[in-house]
């Protein structure tokens, strides 16, 4: 059975979370910032596992026409 991509907040202490992810990026130079970020995609995807799942978070998560994508 194929489950549906969570958008509803589900994060226990989301402030908590956002501040680890930032100290792991701490004092990283740019490039590694980025293979960290890739790294951590790629090992949140596998323990998902779920092709149609990763699918719809992919979509999801691609700026509306106009937004700016921030890079």
């Amino acid at each position: 059975m194929t489950e549906n991509l969570n958008l509803d907040p589900n994060l226990d202490r989301p402030d908590d979370f956002y501040e680890a992810l930032l100290n792991t990026h701490y004092g990283l130079s740019e490039d590694k910032s980025r293979d960290l970020n890739a790294r951590l995609i790629l090992i949140l995807a596998n323990h998902i596992g779920d092709m149609d799942v990763l699918k719809q978070a992919l979509n999801a998560a691609v700026p509306p026409p106009g937004e700016s994508s921030g890079a």
